[in-house]
């Protein structure tokens, strides 16, 4: 259980409605900033505004997957305020206090370091990457499924990038009856693609596999989809850009050369935000209990 302990969830969106709920049955003492608009009431969360003071006795302050801007602001759909982390706002935090976002931009990086915060990025752990690779895979489907003309079963596919979402989207294809050539950069991701009977490629010589492409699913989040491979594909191919933005795409000239390219990014909030917000839920909730039981012995 976690009595006592002190959570502040700053802005966020559907996902961050299932942490809550899972803080509160295990008794945590939650505040609400950036919920103003909320419909949906929680036993045992108070709302408040964001102010410096909000900081002081907090143990953990649970930010948006997509943590700050380069500004310090906080994206929150319950809102119509704006919400800023500022230096003196981290200034109040104890130094045991440990900050949570999915990831973090060089603002939040900095102000955690300035002030000696702990920061956790959640998806840079591998189980909660893995996790949500699963939406993230039937979300990119669905896109390709409502973009094409033609079935997934018998399609031509390339998966670029063999990592936890790749291998994922891989698989995914597989099991529905795709043609499945992923692109690789290291031996023994080749290895093991090949010993799970896709057709592996190293991505050095992508330009000489996308001719055939019908579906193209990229997790390579640096420009690889250049314009000299996006020439060698042909006009009825769709690229699905599942990178973080600005994803690994030359986006102006697959629109010159009549290419339908999508950036989706954060498909799991989009497609399945209940089961993602489980997932950050579920490990969450676990880091902070690991850290209050810590505290306790230390005590």
């Amino acid at each position: 259980m976690l009595t006592g302990t002190q959570v502040a969830f700053i802005g966020g969106d559907a996902r961050q409605l299932e942490v809550i709920q899972r803080l509160t049955e295990l008794d945590a003492s939650v505040t609400l900033i950036g919920f103003d608009n909320l419909k949906q009431a929680f036993n045992g969360a108070t709302h408040a505004e964001l102010t410096e003071d909000a900081f002081a006795d907090l143990d953990a302050v649970l930010l948006p997957v997509v943590g700050t801007d380069d500004e310090g602001k906080v994206e929150g759909v319950f809102t119509s305020k704006e919400l800023r982390l500022t230096d003196a706002c981290f200034a109040r935090l104890p130094k045991h206090a440990k900050v949570y976002a999915g990831i973090a931009k060089p603002y939040l990086r900095n102000l955690c370091q300035k002030h000696g915060i702990a920061l956790i990025e959640l998806l840079e752990r591998d189980d909660v990457a893995i996790y949500n690779s699963i939406p993230t895979a039937e979300g990119a489907l669905l896109l390709a499924i409502q973009n094409t003309d033609i079935t997934i079963h018998g399609s031509t596919t390339l998966v670029i990038g063999f990592g936890r979402t790749g291998m994922t989207m891989a698989r995914t294809l597989l099991g529905l009856g795709a043609k499945v050539l992923v692109g690789v950069r290291k031996e023994d991701h080749y290895a093991r693609a090949y010993e799970m009977g896709f057709q592996p490629f190293h991505t050095s010589r992508l330009q000489q596999y996308v001719g055939d492409a019908d579906i193209v699913f990229n997790t390579v989040p640096t420009p690889i989809l250049t314009a000299r491979v996006i020439a060698a594909m042909p006009p009825r191919a769709v690229i699905i850009d599942l990178a973080s933005k600005p994803g690994g795409t030359d986006f102006r000239f697959a629109e010159r050369r009549g290419v339908k390219a999508l950036l989706a990014p954060g498909l799991p909030g989009i497609v399945a935000p209940k089961t993602a917000g489980r997932i950050i839920a579920t490990v969450v909730s676990q880091l902070i209990m690991e850290d209050t039981a810590k505290r306790g012995k230390e005590a």
